[in-house]
């Protein structure tokens, strides 16, 4: 795998060399460097996607500031935002509450924390990342225990998706407070029934964290903050692994084969204070991305620069992108930061999903910013109402 990644970067330096400005000589290749300025451009939304818009069904049941987690062909799953409350509501895919579940509780069958749920339409099975427990526990879908098991040791799943009939495929969200020479794989193949694992492996240097902590004089930790963007995204019939101390972001497929999809330069091992790039929304045309800078202001607290590109494949060549929702005007959205940390989104029909706030859709019917279908179910809103979830789709 080492020398597999040195006769990429081998070629990309080439072919860097030879082309001019931002564009690209070939779609086999995509390079990004992550110090660049590159012109600008804006893009309409519906243009490359199609929108639905989804108004969740509001009762006395279904009352809920819940978050989206998992989105199927059948059903929407969604937990509780709110401290303590440890609902997991279903929906169907009209927006109409099917049930809510709460399994909150000590028992070996029940979870103390929910960061995230995986939802296996086919096996009619959603996997509850119990992490503060180090547990995955799987319910059916109608709230009802089937099994858990354990994460691995020392590592902590923060994003978890739906790889095959048999298989998840995980992120180990770990990072350590303080620098070690260990290393280790940061993403995993593993098992819906006994939680075993296989590692996925991507060479690296040094491991370079996403965290940032501040000290006293005394060199006591007191305070920290953390990049939350994502480093596994699905595409298509694959995934698309970021690991964040190599310069190559990779797509791996369901026969598990690992193959380079974009190099970022200059090197993340020569930089200080570090620049990542994070791929985000990813079509047959566009591919979106992010760049972070590793930098806070904890006096100010504010930082982390974030500057959002797009790679136009019909152009081959790479814009600073800014994208509008036709539907809400004077809206600007992010293909990248915007998308949950811990959502998994539904491969091959999905590109996206988005919570709009029922308050602020009332707000901006009111100033007549909206349009269309979304001007018609703002309409029909107040600003108790649940939330609308838009969902974008890969156009057929």
């Amino acid at each position: 795998m080492k020398k597999l990644n040195l006769i990429w970067t081998m070629i990309l330096l080439v072919m860097a060399g030879c082309g001019g400005g931002n564009k690209q000589s070939t779609d086999a290749f995509l390079t990004v460097d992550v110090t660049a300025n590159y012109p600008k451009k804006e893009l309409i939304l519906q243009d490359f996607l199609d929108v639905e818009y989804i108004p969740l069904e509001t009762n006395d049941e279904f009352i809920t500031s819940a978050n989206i987690q998992s989105i199927g062909k059948e059903i929407m799953i969604f937990r509780n935002m709110n401290r303590g409350a440890n609902d997991i509501f279903i929906f169907d895919r009209n927006g109409k509450g099917l049930r809510k579940i709460n399994r909150f509780g000590q028992s070996g069958e029940e979870y103390t924390n929910v960061l995230g749920i995986t939802l296996d339409e086919e096996n009619g099975e959603m996997f509850v990342n119990n992490h503060y427990a180090g547990k995955v526990l799987v319910y059916d879908l109608f709230g009802d225990f089937k099994r858990s098991f354990k994460q691995r040791k020392d590592f902590f799943y923060d994003q978890i998706g739906n790889f095959d009939r048999n298989h998840l495929i995980c992120h180990d969200g770990y990072v350590e407070y303080e620098k070690k020479d260990t290393k280790r794989n940061f993403f995993l193949i593993v098992s819906k029934q006994d939680g075993s694992i296989k590692e996925i492996s991507i060479p690296y240097k040094e491991k370079k964290s996403p965290l940032i902590v501040l000290r006293n004089a005394n060199g006591k930790i007191v305070n920290d903050r953390s990049i939350f963007n994502r480093e596994l995204i699905p595409f298509q019939d694959s995934w698309i692994l970021a690991e964040l101390s190599a310069d190559t972001i990779y797509r791996y497929s369901q026969d598990r084969k690992l193959t380079p999809f974009i190099v970022r330069t200059p090197s993340a091992q020569t930089m200080t204070p570090e620049v990542f790039l994070f791929p985000g929304v990813l079509t047959d045309r566009y591919y979106f991305m992010q760049v972070v800078k590793k930098e806070y202001d904890f006096k100010a607290d504010n930082g982390f620069p974030r500057t959002d590109l797009v790679y136009d494949r019909q152009e081959k060549a790479i814009f600073e992108c800014t994208v509008y929702n036709e539907d809400f005007a004077n809206k600007p959205m992010s293909l990248v930061y915007e998308i949950p940390m811990f959502t998994m989104i539904s491969k091959n029909e999905i590109a996206f999903m988005k919570r709009l706030e029922a308050y602020e859709l009332v707000e901006a019917y009111g100033k007549g910013l909206l349009k269309g279908k979304l001007k018609e179910i703002a309409a029909t809103l107040n600003e108790d109402s649940n939330a609308v979830i838009m969902l974008a789709k890969y156009k057929k």
